[in-house]
């Protein structure tokens, strides 16, 4: 079968957040772009995300934004400053995309959900002459030109400048397999193993907890070495699931034990004191409901992870306020919101540059970083592609490109 050929000024391979954002800043520079995507349509995990209201990122302060990153937060943070959350809504509010704040800082479109904002967004590229096609799969470089597998047979594109937006590796269905290390690492640039991030825990339940199937656990803390994030999640049948959870997701990757505090508004002290009261006739589940006003869910989850309870009330108290979080290890990597993996830091040049291969830049979810939920990995989308995409147009131009300021030359 014939090999179709062709040139272009810019190419961008993964048509979500971060590729499309790459797109936008390359069409400034009125050299025509590409952008291609092996799945029949763009943005699949950015619609199915937003289902459950798109949540664009967190009115926060620039620095404690870049901090929720952890590790990653020093190599983030210049691109967070240049398209970090103010940026961010007002690239929306700029698609005539109205947002709210809600009570924890979390901003959102006011449609809740991604596909107005989307539509927008393809509108404006399409005026700026950016050129879109879907079912093109990415299968590595033969020279200088980009290999691809099409509707229509097999195609190669040169071009004077590339940018990778594919995605991690949760979420296949989607469009993100993590299969491109393959042909990165043919190409020299070595990938760092993938592991999940954002994800859910499996835990084997005795048979006593499935009347709590389904139930949320609220006002607890959870414990991982000297980190301690207070959030909500919830039992399922498979194993615990929500933000409090996924945000111990890095403790997991590392086997650190984690404990769950059942009442992390009091201290030992206090806890101690109360189950000191008389309790009488009471069986000790209803004076830990009386004296505490411990949630039956909590008490299961004590009775599940520390029985048997101690009736010493000090020693009650201890196990209380630590109760071992015993679980079965993270849900599969395909069922993680995010995964942490893929490009290393060490591969790419200040401007997201592939050092194995000048000219192509590299964003998003493919880059070795971590984010909790609550925006931080979506405006990392945003800030790393709008990075690549201003480093991969200052490669074209040699000049500094509006708007990118910190960025210029950082090849």
């Amino acid at each position: 079968m014939t090999t179709q050929n062709e040139q272009t000024g810019a190419l961008v391979i993964g048509a979500g957040p971060a590729g499309l954002m790459a797109a936008e800043v390359l069409a400034a520079t009125g050299r025509p772009v590409l952008v291609v995507d092996r799945k029949p349509s763009v943005a699949r995990k950015f619609l199915m995300a937003g289902r459950s209201g798109l949540n664009l990122t967190k009115h926060e302060d620039i620095g404690d934004f870049s901090a929720a990153y952890g590790d990653a937060a020093s190599w983030l943070d210049p691109m967070l400053r240049v398209f970090g959350p103010a940026q961010v809504q007002s690239w929306a509010k700029g698609l005539d995309q109205p947002l709210f704040t809600g009570s924890t800082g979390r901003v959102f479109p006011q449609a809740m959900k991604a596909s107005p904002l989307l539509r927008a967004w393809l509108a404006r590229l399409d005026g700026a002459g950016v050129t879109i096609r879907p079912r093109w799969r990415f299968d590595g470089w033969d020279g200088t030109a980009a290999r691809f597998d099409t509707p229509g047979g097999p195609a190669q594109v040169s071009a004077d400048v590339t940018v990778l937006a594919m995605g991690g590796a949760s979420w296949a269905r989607l469009g993100s397999d993590g299969a491109w290390t393959n042909a990165l690492e043919q190409a020299g640039a070595a990938c760092t193993p993938f592991a999940a991030s954002n994800v859910g825990l499996r835990v084997n339940w005795s048979d006593h907890m499935r009347p709590h199937f389904g139930q949320p656990v609220k006002g607890v803390a959870l414990d991982a070495g000297n980190a301690r994030h207070r959030g909500e999640f919830v039992i399922s049948e498979r194993g615990l699931e929500g933000g409090g959870i996924y945000a111990v997701s890095a403790a997991v990757r590392a086997d650190t034990p984690i404990t769950l505090d059942l009442l992390p508004d009091l201290d030992v002290d206090t806890v101690t004191d109360r189950l000191s009261r008389p309790r009488g006739k009471q069986s000790l589940t209803s004076h830990l409901r009386k004296t505490l006003r411990l949630h039956p869910v909590s008490l299961a989850l004590a009775r599940e992870w520390a029985s048997p309870l101690p009736s010493d009330p000090a020693a009650l108290a201890r196990t209380l306020k630590a109760v071992p979080l015993r679980h079965n290890g993270p849900r599969p990597l395909d069922e993680a919101i995010s995964t942490v993996g893929g490009l290393p830091k060490t591969a790419l040049t200040e401007g997201l540059m592939l050092k194995a291969r000048p000219g192509v830049f590299c964003a998003g979810e493919m880059l070795d970083w971590d984010a909790p939920t609550g925006g931080y990995l979506l405006t990392g989308c945003f800030a790393t592609g709008r990075w690549a995409g201003l480093a991969a147009a200052d490669w074209l131009t040699g000049e500094t490109v509006t708007g990118a300021a910190h960025s210029p030359r950082l090849h």
